[in-house]
């Protein structure tokens, strides 16, 4: 059977691209070996946001009294929670079945493998092999949980991210390894939720791709919280032989021994480009990652790669537009080069953290001069009357050109804030236009505006 577009994983790269490669015209087909939707819709951007909203509902129920309101025998019910989440991802996944269909995308259920000649191997459940042939076959297999030598994975008292989504049962204490978005999500899901957490985090910031400012508060708003936080320390080695586990933990000050029911290693991913076949077609790779070109062409023709396999940043939004991109080329249709350097990333803890462009720190070191504002919520009449008064916004400019180098938020509902930034940044949109900008009062997105007017010494409100 012949295709003119063949996608392996149907992940936000995979089954979007799909769709796209479909509405141009290409007869498609997906190889998925598990659910539709990957890991993303299933077992990580979906249901761990579902796991957040109910740790959001908690929360603002243990604290009603603050908005002058009374309840009692305020509670959580663990199990029902993560029913809800895996509830969530479920709906999504049909939600997947049905563009699938609508489309007229074909779906090729097993494990594929490439092979020369522009065919793909898929070996079903019983393990019979199907050969399948496209003009143009586009890896999207993602990735999954990075395991270190030191802290190895059982599933039970050493956990990843998808076991964290589904424990049978709430765990008492847990330790996090790491503090990237992963790790701050489930470090305040489960502190949320009354579980005593401790993060570790072997750099001297947690969230340490943020701008340090942001790095900062969301240590202090983790203290608050009852989170503690160890930075500069790395576990070097875990026991597992009682009823839970002990740690040892590298710091400065020597080593220490934490323990825990539970383990959460977030110390980010591992590409899945294991036996499918990249060495048999001469595909080359390099430190993990499958090496593309600006339209996510492999160094063998017909062979294309989009996702976490690629050198770019493991996101999914960053999937889906590598995918577009890719098959609007094949198309011969309009279309640029994604700019790596206007993604935005989003983390979803309390609070949550959403950035696009370069750091201060970054900015100097390119050897810009910098107009540099910064507007805290607590200034924010939508945040006081909210009772989310934490975080800011900060933006930098080029003091020269008025270029918006970077914006950097931290607070309730920054992730859907960002986008004024990335499309501001994407039309390059200067601190003057953003500050004649009406912006709507009283919100939160007022804060952008107020931020760039203390950049350029016109802030209003502070």
């Amino acid at each position: 059977m012949k295709y003119d577009v063949l996608i392996i994983g149907s992940g936000p790269g995979g089954y979007v691209t799909g769709i796209r490669a479909s509405q141009l015209g290409f007869k498609v087909a997906i190889v998925e070996k598990s659910e539709l939707g990957g890991i993303c819709l299933n077992w990580g951007c979906i249901p761990t946001k579902a796991l957040l909203k109910s740790a959001q509902v908690y929360d603002y129920l243990k604290h009603v009294d603050e908005y002058g309101l009374k309840a009692e025998a305020i509670d959580k019910d663990f199990d029902a929670v993560i029913k809800r989440s895996r509830g969530v991802a479920e709906g999504m996944s049909k939600g997947v079945q049905f563009l699938m269909k609508k489309n007229k995308i074909d779906i090729i259920n097993g494990f594929g493998k490439v092979k020369p000649g522009k065919k793909v191997d898929v070996t079903d459940t019983d393990g019979k092999v199907t050969e399948y042939s496209a003009d143009n076959i586009i890896i999207a297999t993602g990735a999954r949980s990075r395991q270190l030598p030191n802290l190895p994975q059982d599933g039970k008292k050493v956990i990843g991210y998808r076991e964290a989504m589904s424990l049978p049962s709430q765990p008492k204490s847990m330790i996090v390894v790491g503090s990237g978005a992963i790790g701050v999500e489930f470090a305040h899901f489960y502190n949320s939720m009354g579980t005593d957490v401790t993060v570790v985090e072997f750099m001297p910031n947690i969230v340490p791709v943020e701008d340090k400012d942001v790095s900062k508060q969301m240590e202090r708003s983790f203290k608050k919280a009852g989170i503690k936080v160890m930075t500069n320390s790395s576990v070097e080695s875990v026991d597992t032989s009682g009823d839970g586990v002990k740690a040892t933990v590298k710091t400065k000050k020597g080593e220490q021994i934490l323990e825990a029911d539970i383990v959460l290693s977030a110390v980010g991913i591992k590409t899945n480009i294991e036996n499918i076949g990249l060495e048999d077609v001469g595909i080359i790779t390099d430190r993990d990652k499958i090496l593309v070109n600006d339209w996510y062409q492999t160094n063998i023709p017909g062979y294309y790669a989009i996702g976490d396999v690629t050198p770019g940043p493991a996101l999914a939004h960053v999937a889906s537009a590598e995918g577009i991109t890719c098959v609007e080329k094949l198309a011969g249709v309009h279309t640029e080069v994604i700019d790596y350097g206007n993604i935005p990333g989003c983390t979803y803890a309390t609070p949550e953290i959403a950035s696009v462009g370069l750091t201060e720190e970054k900015a100097k070191e390119a050897g810009y001069e910098l107009k540099v504002g910064k507007f805290p919520f607590s200034a924010s009449g939508k945040a006081k009357a909210a009772g989310t008064p934490d975080g800011f916004v900060k933006v930098i400019f080029d003091a020269k050109y008025g270029e918006w180098l970077g914006c950097h938020m931290i607070g309730a509902g920054v992730t859907d804030m960002i986008a004024e930034a990335v499309l501001g940044r994407k039309l390059e949109t200067t601190g003057h236009e953003v500050l004649k900008a009406i912006h709507p009062h009283p919100t939160m997105s007022e804060a952008v505006m107020e931020a760039v007017a203390d950049a350029y010494d016109e802030v209003i409100h502070l």
